[in-house]
């Protein structure tokens, strides 16, 4: 009897950790977290999918922050293109202030950008295409965005 609901707990426990995975962890096996690094946590309203004009899905981009530090943090990880060099971008918009980004050819994700956050309005913006090196954007070029432009998480 314990040895059964033993086994129950941990079927939900790992049901439990399944389900709160991003969706570029299971493509990638890069989390937010992971890059970002120790302390920093997704925050409200914190992921955005990172989309063509068609509503395909190239990736997405996260905004962390570290309560300890004060810095926010970004990171645009890809579903898209994965494991081949393409154009990948990530910036940390702040009110008033610089806005720190992260763009080049990657294989699975642009960033970490962090910079500190206390007191400080944010959004955030990702970028994932399919451009490899060498190659030029054009109108055919395929290019997913996502973004926050309204600021938040003011610190």
């Amino acid at each position: 009897m314990v040895r059964s609901k033993l086994a129950q707990c941990t079927v939900v426990a790992l049901a439990a950790t399944t389900l709160t995975a991003s969706p570029a962890d299971a493509v990638t096996g890069y989390t937010p977290e992971g890059v970002c690094g120790s302390g920093f946590g997704r925050v409200k309203d914190g992921t955005r999918a990172v989309v063509d004009d068609h509503g395909a899905v190239f990736g997405h981009v996260y905004l962390l922050y570290n309560a300890r530090t004060g810095e926010n943090c970004t990171v645009t990880i890809k579903t898209k293109y994965v494991g081949e060099p393409t154009w990948t971008g990530v910036n940390l918009i702040r009110r008033g202030r610089d806005k720190p980004q992260d763009a080049g050819y990657y294989r699975y994700y642009a960033g970490p950008v962090k910079a500190y956050g206390k007191g400080i309005c944010v959004g955030y913006q990702g970028l994932v295409s399919g451009i490899r090196p060498g190659g030029k954007f054009t109108s055919s070029t395929p290019v997913g965005v996502g973004e926050r432009t309204a600021w938040g998480n003011c610190g």
